[in-house]
This record gives structure tokens, C-alpha cells and sequence, in this order.
């Protein structure tokens, strides 16, 4: 059974040495982000989700590049 009291995952493997028995909890906080996949914006999501203790994918979270323009490296 889930320890309610844990923060985050980190604090289940210091407290029982391993992760198997956290489950992320989603709360209000927990919501879809946007950013593109490999973006540092998305692995900031990922991390502050981490660290809070949430899911780390939402089911609304951005699922394709649609929209986004990049930047262009110019050839040599």
C-alpha cells in the first residue's frame, strides 16, 4: 500500500530503498503542458512533476510538433 506521506519518489527509495510501491498522485496542480517533446520547457515540466510527485505524462500534454516553426541552420 502507498505511504501518503511521501512527497515524491525520492523520498519512497530513501525511506524503503526502492520505488515499487509509489504510485504519483495527480492533484489539482497537475496539468497538461504544451511544450514540445525534448524541449527544455517539456523537461522542466517533467522535472517540477518529478518533484511534486505527480504522473509524469498528462493525457493532454502536447503530442505533436504542429504549429511550431524552428530555427534554420544556415548550410556552410
Amino acid at each position: 500500500m502507498p505511504d501518503l506521506k511521501l512527497k515524491n519518489v525520492f523520498e519512497a527509495i530513501l525511506k524503503y530503498g526502492h520505488d515499487e510501491d509509489f504510485a504519483p498522485r495527480s492533484d489539482d496542480d497537475f496539468g497538461a503542458t504544451q511544450a514540445p517533446a525534448g524541449s527544455r520547457e517539456k523537461l522542466d515540466v517533467l522535472a517540477e512533476r518529478v518533484r511534486m510527485g505527480q504522473p509524469l505524462w498528462h493525457e493532454e500534454d502536447r503530442a505533436d510538433y504542429s504549429g511550431l516553426t524552428g530555427a534554420v541552420r544556415p548550410r556552410d
